[in-house]
């Protein structure tokens, strides 16, 4: 049902099987990982359903279809489940699935298209290869419609996924002090990556599809093999408290909220013992210093934590624990036993693991650079 020309004699078949061997490698050396979660083994399945489509195209592009005509048609609903296994896999990644099994019905249009295509399955071989030589023959608008829904679903499930993204970004920081190790540049390339080829979809051209589809394997590959998840943080404060990857999904603060009865009294009593921490045990100097673990040693449940740091202080866990930190520093930097330390190490001393961090949360809250706010005191830090 695809059309192919002579063009296609120009591409490397080389290329193509390069992109299928990868596929199925590391389809395999995932499967192999000795501490695997559900993430894993949906890429995995995913870099093997990359390996089929590819094989299936290659097939069709080397016209050695006719010596197959039983696999002809495979191919057509393919493009109905990368965009659900790529939305499920950052589901998981972040901890953001709430049902295990309601995730199958993404794939419903791609079955439902199937199904549709059960009489062209059982067609004599003679008459499926025929179809595929003549541009679709009668199946020329079936094949117009799916290519409809392969669009919609391609610009769904990207942006679905960035949605799903940008809602874990904005929420770990009502877990997390310090949100430098989270890190999702593996996320977006993936996106990114899978949004490149759903662009050649819309223009139609088969060999640009697939040439970024073994360039986007490759890239993936790489990553997904070697990125051991988003959360990098230590575990020795978290241990006792993370049990397994279901406690990581991060509540929206209006569900958890609503199942909080805490009255202002408590919520000011807790806001005091907080504050008491901070002042006496200077615990914000821990540089990956979490919700949990603080609400651990208040001996309170998180989410009441929580409660009590918007409430009182308007701010999520991560701003309020850095504001901590960026009063340290300027308490510490006037002091005349530090002038003889750097800038940077001032800040680490406050509890900052990164340069970056540093900058970035002063400028935010002081309106001017570490280094302005020096200058303008006459401190002779560097």
């Amino acid at each position: 049902m695809t059309d192919f020309n002579v063009q296609f004699l120009s591409t490397p078949v080389i290329f193509y099987v390069t992109g299928i061997l990868i596929a199925f490698f590391s389809s395999s050396l995932i499967l192999g990982k000795k501490k695997k979660v559900m993430s894993d083994y949906i890429l995995s399945i995913w870099f093997f359903t990359i390996g089929i489509h590819l094989i299936l195209f290659l097939l069709i592009f080397s016209g050695e279809y006719v010596r197959f005509p039983y696999l002809l048609g495979l191919e057509i609903p393919l493009p109905l489940v990368h965009g659900p296994i790529m939305y499920l896999y950052i589901l998981h990644l972040t901890c953001q699935n709430k049902d295990k099994y309601s995730g199958l019905l993404h794939f419903a249009p791609a079955i439902t298209v199937y199904f549709i295509l059960l009489y062209f399955f059982i067609s004599p071989p003679e008459n499926k290869i025929f179809v595929y030589q003549n541009g679709g023959g009668t199946y020329k608008e079936l094949r117009k419609s799916i290519s409809i829904l392969n669009t919609i679903s391609g610009i769904a499930y990207v942006s679905l996924s960035l949605l799903y993204v940008y809602k874990y970004r904005k929420e770990i920081s009502m877990q997390y002090s310090n949100t430098e190790k989270i890190n999702l540049s593996w996320v977006y390339y993936l996106i990114v990556g899978i949004a490149l080829i759903w662009v050649a979809v819309i223009l139609k051209n088969d060999i640009l599809i697939f040439s970024l589809v073994v360039v986007f394997i490759t890239v993936a590959a790489y990553f997904g093999i070697t990125k051991a998840g988003i959360l990098n943080f230590r575990n020795d404060q978290t241990d006792t408290i993370i049990q397994d990857d279901s406690s990581l999904s991060i509540e929206p603060a209006s569900v958890k909220y609503q199942r909080s009865n805490v009255t202002e009294e408590s919520m000011q009593e807790v806001y005091e013992r907080l504050t008491d921490k901070m002042v006496s045990e200077k615990i914000f100097k821990d540089p990956e210093l979490t919700l949990d673990y603080t609400a651990k040693l208040l001996n309170i449940h998180p989410n009441i934590l929580s409660q009590t740091i918007n409430t009182i202080e308007n701010k999520n866990f991560y701003d309020y624990i850095n504001r901590q930190r960026i009063e340290e520093f300027k308490r510490i930097a006037v002091l005349p036993e530090n002038e003889k330390f750097t800038i940077l190490s001032l800040a680490f001393e406050s509890g900052f693991n990164s340069k970056t961090s540093f900058n970035r949360n002063f400028k935010k809250y002081m309106h001017i650079s570490p280094r302005e706010f020096l200058q303008n005191r006459n401190l002779p830090l560097e």
